[in-house]
């Protein structure tokens, strides 16, 4: 890779970013939907052209070919006559479609519509690969009939019109997107599913007054394009023992839905204990936490059991969001409060991992004369990057708001025997005010929650003026977003980053979700010329 400076141009960057531009769900179909309708707008205004369409009336049916697939995973078909553009789920480009019109956003020229049936299917639809009975109704996936490589380049083309749509750079200053990071698992992965029920509204009374028995509610997700609940008996995309967990929970609530007054979100957490067996180094091989088997009543009650060389894997289904959570990442263990967060595809996390090392120094960093020696891990949660990196630098600190991760991180630290590796609650307003370690050699990571990094947050990053930078992000149209204010930078203060590269994971298969990471250097503005 080529890793040359790309000459600053201040002619050639764009307006300062909107930081108040919204980059959600709706605002990204937009921008999808304003691409589609861009050459016909301009034409119309050539020729002086601007007339409402004549739209068809809420749930007509019709059939639409599909243009193009959105970013939200949603496929677009454009209906040149009407300059308008129907968003029909569950299908990809060249499907000819018969859909159910639902909604009107008429104001943005595009209608949200319910997918009713494949007439014709586009040459990349393959239904052969659906293996969720739901799919077409639930709410969680999108791409089930796609193969998994044009998932793949698909969610390449979410990560470039994230920075084209949503950074405000121009490409000059945006390099080539890598391919994205495949999951070794595409269903099957999730180790954490949260399905739920609502409750009615008056019980039933039978022709005497009398209450009825209540009845058991649709226990799932949510039907796509409807706030009403699905009945899911099994989800394909979770780990074996969440699957078990979800029919016992299921099972569980049925019997005892007397005594919910509400509705109720549940939890099925995988949680994975290893036991060293008695083979040569075995035990100090193998990391272990006592008592963090979960308490009776805290799980589904399920165990799978999985013989290894060294140890004897058990895998059961946590329940209680309060309860810990464990699992492994390569020899790293890891303890969680069950309902509080952390990466839900194990499967990815080895070489997820793996990649983030192989980038935390810049080429020929072992020659420099102040070297990057130190990591501070900026929203550090329970201390996944601290941790995983922590034997690569001198010294490591993770912070965070939240007190609660950052004793799970002190725990997890304890417990992979890392000395050189420490976790300090911080204030958001002051978050690098009593960080020890130089600037010049300090290796800064971010993973922000989806709303992305504050104002506040990203000028106090210029501040410290970290050498380098890796953005790990749960949501790349955000973080384009924010990623362009530090390329931007500040000439006042003479500093700003250069981005080396932008690589997209798919730590979600099956779903339009691309997690992204960016890896920045810092750099300074060029001398003016006389």
């Amino acid at each position: 890779m080529n890793h040359q400076r790309k000459p600053f141009d201040r002619k050639r960057k764009k307006a300062k970013v909107e930081r108040n531009k919204s980059s959600g769900h709706d605002d990204v179909l937009l921008a999808d939907v304003d691409k589609l309708l861009r050459p016909k707008s301009t034409e119309d205004q050539a020729n002086g052209e601007k007339t409402a369409p004549t739209l068809p009336e809420r749930f007509t049916e019709m059939d639409v070919t599909i243009t193009m697939l959105s970013s939200t995973g949603d496929g677009l078909a454009y209906d040149q006559d009407l300059n308008h553009v129907f968003v029909v789920p569950f299908t990809v480009p060249g499907d000819k479609a018969r859909v159910k019109v639902v909604r009107h956003e008429q104001s943005h020229h595009y209608s949200m519509t319910d997918f009713l049936s494949v007439i014709e299917p586009g040459p990349t639809r393959d239904d052969s690969l659906i293996k969720c009975q739901y799919f077409s109704k639930c709410s969680g996936c999108q791409l089930q009939m796609m193969s998994y490589e044009d998932q793949l380049a698909h969610k390449r083309r979410i990560v470039e019109k994230a920075y084209a749509n949503f950074s405000g750079l121009v490409p000059h200053l945006v390099p080539a997107i890598e391919e994205t990071f495949p999951s070794p698992l595409q269903f099957g992965y999730r180790t954490k599913l949260t399905p739920h029920f609502a409750q009615g509204g008056k019980p039933k009374m039978d022709e005497e007054g009398n209450p009825l028995p209540k009845e058991v509610p649709p226990i799932g997700f949510t039907y796509k394009n409807r706030k009403m609940d699905m009945d899911i008996e099994d989800c394909p995309l979770g780990t074996d023992i969440v699957r078990r967990g979800l029919k016992s929970e299921r099972k569980r609530v049925a019997e005892n839905i007397a005594s919910y007054k509400k509705g109720a979100t549940l939890l099925m957490r995988e949680s994975t204990t290893r036991i060293a067996k008695d083979t040569p180094g075995a035990k100090s091989k193998v990391k272990y936490i006592p008592g963090l088997v979960p308490a009776k009543g805290s799980d589904s009650g399920d165990l799978i059991t999985i013989e290894e060389d060294d140890y004897t894997v058990e895998k059961r289904c946590v329940t209680d969001n309060n309860a810990t959570s464990v699992e492994y990442i390569d020899d790293y263990i890891f303890s969680n409060k069950a309902g509080g967060f952390f990466q839900n595809n194990n499967s990815i996390l080895s070489g997820f991992t793996e990649y983030i090392r192989s980038k935390v120094f810049p080429p020929g960093n072992d020659q420099d004369a102040q070297p990057i020696k130190y990591l501070l891990d900026a929203y550090s949660g329970s201390g996944l990057f601290t941790i995983t990196l922590s034997p690569l630098f001198k010294s490591s600190l993770g912070v965070d708001v939240a007190g609660d991760s950052i004793v799970c991180a002190r725990d997890n630290a304890r417990a992979n025997d890392l000395p050189n590796t420490g976790f300090a609650a911080a204030d958001a307003a002051v978050l690098f005010k009593d960080v020890p370690y130089p600037p010049d050699q300090t290796l800064l990571v971010i993973d922000p929650p989806r709303k992305g990094c504050s104002d506040d947050f990203l000028q106090q990053l210029l501040d410290y003026r970290p050498r380098r930078v890796v953005y790990v992000s749960c949501n790349v149209h955000t973080q384009a977003r924010d990623v362009a204010v530090m390329v931007q930078g500040d000439e006042k203060r003479n500093i700003r980053y250069e981005i080396e590269s932008i690589r997209g994971f798919d730590f979600f298969p099956q779903t339009g979700h691309v997690e992204g990471v960016a890896i920045l250097n810092r750099a300074t503005f060029p001398e003016k010329s006389k």
